[in-house]
């Protein structure tokens, strides 16, 4: 069975800088009903305006995946990272013991579009890790693994059991996806719309 949550149900965060779609409940945004989906936490979709973004602010005990849509994200941290992500990248960080870090809005003209997905790990106190990887969208298959515990077929490694998948489709096409016995699925759909036809996905989607 599917249960279809409509794009416009979900909660909002708007300043000025940020536009952000808040698919659980998130921060001072509080949905009783939608409160995480296992060990997925937080999805949120950020549109954040040129030369904006989030300054130095500290995590801890999450594993924390940005997967840039549109635009470029610059990353800093206190592990002395620093990246640049274009569309198509995605970057991984364990906040493990605790970690400082800052996501900008790289470009001084373009906007930024996101997903900042949020997983509980499985173990407390983890050393703190980065990972970036980038996953071009030009000539990208219909479904390409891009998190995953073990980081098997190219994907980002993630302290947890979860397996996160891309797909894109054209407006005629479909795919589906088979849940294995005590599994579990997720579906978030970034562009386009999601059709029921026996449990298939439309456009855009992500599994756990």
């Amino acid at each position: 069975m599917i249960t279809v949550r409509p794009s416009n149900e979900r909660l909002r965060t708007r300043v000025g800088w940020l536009d952000s779609r808040h698919t659980f409940s998130f921060e001072e945004h509080i949905d009783p009903r939608h409160m995480g989906f296992r060990a997925l936490r937080v999805i949120n979709e950020d549109r954040i305006a040129p030369a904006h973004g989030y300054g130095t602010h500290p995590r801890r005990d999450v594993e924390i995946v940005t997967y840039v849509l549109e635009g470029t994200l610059r990353h800093h941290d206190s592990l002395g990272t620093g990246a640049i992500i274009a569309a198509g990248g995605l970057q991984r960080m364990s906040a493990g013991t605790g970690v400082l870090q800052s996501e900008l809005n790289a470009s001084a003209v373009e906007p930024l579009h996101l997903l900042q997905i949020w997983i509980t790990p499985e173990r407390t106190r983890l050393a703190p890790s980065y990972e970036q990887r980038a996953f071009p969208f030009a000539g990208r298959r219909q479904r390409t693994l891009i998190v995953s515990r073990d980081g098997r077929d190219g994907s980002i490694t993630i302290h947890q059991d979860v397996a996160i998948i891309s797909c894109r489709l054209q407006a005629a096409e479909s795919a589906s996806l088979v849940i294995q016995p005590g599994r579990h699925a997720w579906v978030q759909v970034v562009r386009g719309c999601f059709q029921r036809r026996r449990a298939h996905v439309r456009r855009w989607g992500r599994r756990l």
